[in-house]
């Protein structure tokens, strides 16, 4: 059996689900039985039923699974998969910030830790943080750990103070102005669509700023035939499948996210085999994240 195959006889004898995130290698995204991004790909993954869950995308992603489906077995295939933005924050020094606004919620990016998240009052995701903001009861609001995301915010809640997190993805601060301009000027055509985690000047180019998910509708929806994608790479793989009439461009150079592009088929192979590596979440910590995450479901 080639490895494929091999993948396919474990998942039916582990009872296993295979999820992808977008960003992910195309060969990860082929053989996944969900494609999606972070919240959505946990809330599949809390909805089916099956004993495990193998998380292709980076540690937090599987983080959220677990603490959403807390019965279930969840392995992320690659212990080294973690998130840069992520890990920008950390407990003590969100409980300093806390300290020094004692008069402000703390909103949270699914981007982030299981244990950064069981300090923050909501979650939010990258669709829906301008309506978290919005509709949460306080003045002032401490945002990590992306700036792009919280200026974004800003921009959309100008009756609230938003305080930022000095975070960001490394991969859509990697998108610049210039570059996109260029891509503009080469596919005149084209309509740009960005991530609300690149910075400021670039969304203000955008005819639309979207999360993946959003994109991904658009992409669907749309009767632009020429689209110019402002996120990580990989999410242009399923886009080109899901609407091969329609041409997408990347908005400059390519731009990847190295963490979920390290996952590779063996590492699924070797997940289910071994079953490696378990997601192991302290109780405490996992109720008081899932609150958060509860929380956000009754802002939106």
């Amino acid at each position: 059996m080639n490895i494929v195959e091999k993948i396919t006889r474990l998942k039916k004898e582990k009872d296993a689900v295979i999820l992808a995130h977008n960003y992910q290698r195309d060969e990860i995204q082929d053989i996944a039985d969900y494609i999606g991004d972070s919240l959505g790909l946990s809330k599949k993954a809390a909805e089916i039923s099956c004993k495990t869950i193998v998380f292709c995308g980076v540690q937090f992603m599987a983080e959220s699974a677990k603490i959403l489906s807390p019965e279930k077995t969840v392995l992320l295939p690659r212990k080294e998969a973690g998130c840069p933005m992520a890990d920008m924050v950390t407990v003590d020094e969100l409980k300093e910030l806390k300290a020094a606004h004692p008069d402000a919620k703390v909103v949270c990016y699914v981007n982030t830790n299981a244990d950064v998240k069981a300090e923050c009052d909501v979650c939010c995701t990258s669709a829906n943080a301008v309506k978290v903001v919005q509709k949460i009861d306080a003045d002032k609001v401490i945002f990590v750990p992306d700036k792009n995301l919280a200026d974004f915010v800003s921009r959309w809640n100008r009756d609230k103070e938003i305080i930022p997190w000095d975070g960001y993805c490394y991969v859509h601060e990697e998108i610049r102005i210039n570059d996109v301009k260029k891509a503009k000027e080469l596919h005149s055509d084209a309509v740009l669509i960005v991530h609300p985690e690149c910075k400021r000047e670039v969304i203000d180019l955008a005819d639309e700023v979207l999360s993946t998910g959003g994109m991904v509708k658009f992409a669907r929806n749309s009767n632009a035939k020429k689209i110019i994608i402002g996120t990580e790479v990989g999410l242009i793989y399923r886009l080109k499948k899901e609407n091969p009439d329609k041409v997408f461009y990347t908005a400059g150079p390519a731009r990847m996210c190295k963490n979920m592009k390290i996952t590779t088929l063996e590492d699924v192979y070797l997940a289910l085999k071994e079953e490696k590596y378990k997601i192991e979440i302290d109780e405490e910590i996992r109720k008081r994240a899932k609150k958060a995450l509860d929380k956000m479901l009754q802002y939106v």
